[in-house]
């Protein structure tokens, strides 16, 4: 099921704990129930072609740097791909911080 005009927002605020959190939210039509604890498996797929490599991949890349990944339905429709990673300071910021 397609929508008329799909939309992909991107927001990003900082956590406590030092934490960045990105949003990758869509307005199709979000993802079955049934797949939700299976979404970040190796191989998992909807379509009749394809692999579905690229969550797997992208939970590695996150937790790799320290940081979490999760995906949820918005209400309403679209689906919400959300991750975490611990805040960085540039040298430049950390030297001028003494």
């Amino acid at each position: 099921r397609g929508v008329e005009a799909p939309e992909i927002t991107i927001t990003s605020r900082v956590l406590p704990a030092d934490l960045v959190e990105v949003r990758v939210a869509d307005n199709g039509p979000g993802f079955a129930p049934e797949h939700k604890d299976s979404l970040f498996s190796h191989f998992m797929t909807t379509k009749a072609e394809g692999v579905g490599i690229g969550l797997p991949i992208s939970r590695t890349i996150v937790e790799a740097h320290g940081g979490t990944i999760r995906a949820e339905n918005k209400p309403g429709g679209g689906a919400v791909f959300c991750f975490t990673l611990p805040r960085h300071q540039s040298r430049a910021s950390k030297v001028s911080a003494l």
